[in-house]
């Protein structure tokens, strides 16, 4: 049995129980003149004790203030879940872990009239929860006779009541030494898309990154195998080196063994890790460099997932699950020209050593004004393995207005390592990345979209040279109709999510 059952031990006269219970239909509008099913449900718990509250909620408005009032009176709270939402709707599982929020430390009691594992509620943690195959009347006075403990052999409806009460598992987070990357390419593998897979050494080579990565796994404690997996990165935002933004850069969790809460330790266990890290002020999903993910894959469940944990995902501002974009371009739909329209005073070359602080000062305003980060290190890092010519640059009158990094999949640069997909994607793809353009600043004559084509002429036009047949641009948020304008296809979408810290 759990903490909380049976509700004899724990309450007391006159300690309030708020049941919390949803507007549905009943499942026999014949049998009772009510039209709540749940109805019964409250009297049979108010004939053990009387002092019950039954506050019914909707998925529409969820928790209002009626309900956090009830709630702050409580002693505890037995919330009911009906099933999973319709279209549209707010999910109950959603709904109640509100009100265990509103209720901080009293004891919750779920009451689930479906299997579990269909509604997610595994996942969701809750501590105790009983479980029932529908809301008849007759389940309705089990589950009564279950919280209050005088069920302990089978019911009259043929209910194993022992068989209801369901405890949820508790999955320890462990630190991954990295020594054995077999298993966890498999998972990886196992969980992700097609165009997501990687070999053992590229995906080695993306986890082992010393001093700013930290992974952890989830095994079976019977025979160690590894079911869940959880990658995290922190990186410096600028220069000074004060700021860091922590990277929950994967998620994955083998697929027999999901909705159990695998992935949930995982999560709640890297996030407590990142914040404990002096100097994160940010946590985002996905990551920067290396980059995994540039964010939770579009349309894909994950976005319910990280919903129900809390992120926004309106779009209404930077963080809130904006599209983040990877494109991909066949070198021979570039027109043999090249777009380069002329502009007066406009020209774009590679960059020369003789470039090196004006570069730095340039990278660093733009990405800091337009939260680009971890762009400052890879203009830096380029610049000192000796590859600054990786660094393309646009100018008007002398003045640096635009600039982007290039690479070949067969180079041994930084970005290169960093960045795995156009390596994956095949040998004959070259990566154009960290595009920044001062399109704010005043002394530049040239719209920002005629500036965007040139640079992209230009970096065509070297990878070309180089032997590419096509090119891959990295994490790019909005344009997307001017891009497929000039021959660009979409590869992958991303939500863009982060919260400060």
């Amino acid at each position: 049995m759990q903490a909380c059952i049976p509700l004899t031990k724990i309450l007391g006269d006159g300690d309030i129980v708020v049941l919390l219970t949803p507007v549905v239909a009943p499942v026999q509008p014949d049998v009772s003149e009510s039209n709540d099913p749940f109805e019964s449900f409250g009297r049979a718990l108010a004939a053990r004790h009387p002092w019950i509250r039954h506050v019914p909620y909707t998925s529409r408005n969820g928790m209002t203030s009626t309900h956090v009032g009830f709630i702050k009176r409580a002693k505890i709270v037995v919330f009911v879940i009906s099933g999973p939402p319709s279209p549209g709707q707010s999910s109950q599982v959603e709904i109640g872990l509100m009100a265990r929020m509103v209720g901080e430390k009293r004891p919750q009691i779920i009451v689930a009239c479906q299997n579990v594992h269909d509604l997610g509620l595994m996942e969701a943690n809750f501590p105790t929860v009983v479980q029932l195959p529908g809301y008849l009347p007759s389940d309705l006075q089990v589950a009564a006779s279950v919280l209050f403990g005088e069920a302990t052999t089978t019911g009259t409806t043929g209910l194993d009541v022992q068989s209801l009460m369901m405890e949820p598992k508790f999955w320890p987070s462990e630190s991954w030494d990295g020594l054995n990357v077999g298993p966890v390419q498999e998972l990886w593998n196992q969980c992700l898309p097609d165009q997501f897979h990687l070999e053992k050494f590229p995906l080695q080579s993306l986890l082992q990154r010393d001093g700013y990565a930290m992974h952890f796994v989830v095994r079976l404690p019977e025979n160690r195998e590894v079911v869940g997996f959880c990658a995290t990165y922190t990186t410096f935002v600028d220069r000074e080196g004060e700021r860091l933004i922590g990277s929950l850069a994967m998620i994955i969790v083998k697929p027999a063994y999901r909705r159990r809460g695998i992935g949930l330790s995982l999560y709640e266990h890297a996030i407590r890790q990142l914040k404990r890290i002096r100097g994160v002020d940010r946590i985002q999903l996905g990551s920067t460099f290396p980059r995994l993910l540039s964010g939770i894959p579009a349309a894909s469940a994950s976005e319910g997932w990280f919903q129900r944990r809390g992120w926004k995902m309106d779009g209404q501002a930077p963080g809130r699950g904006q599209d983040i974009c990877d494109w991909i371009l066949k070198i021979d739909d570039w027109p043999s020209g090249g777009l380069s329209a002329a502009s007066a005073g406009l020209n774009f070359r590679q960059c020369t050593f003789d470039d090196f602080n004006s570069i730095a000062d340039f990278v660093e305003k733009e990405s800091a004004r337009k939260d680009y980060t971890g762009w400052y290190d890879q203009y830096m890092n380029l610049a000192n393995d000796g590859r600054i010519s990786d660094i393309v640059l646009g100018l008007e009158h002398s003045e640096i207005v635009a600039s982007a990094l290039i690479y070949t999949p067969n180079e041994v640069s930084s970005l290169a390592q960093d960045l795995p997909w156009a390596r994956t994607i095949g040998s004959d793809v070259g990566g154009v990345a960290c595009i920044c353009i001062a399109d704010e600043n005043p002394a530049m004559k040239t719209s920002k979209d005629t500036v965007m084509v040139r640079l992209l002429d230009a970096c065509v036009t070297i990878l070309r040279e180089q032997g590419m047949n096509r090119v891959f641009l990295d994490a790019v948020k909005g344009g997307y109709e001017g891009f497929q304008s000039i021959g660009f296809q979409k590869w992958a979408i991303y939500r863009d999510l982060w919260q400060s810290v």
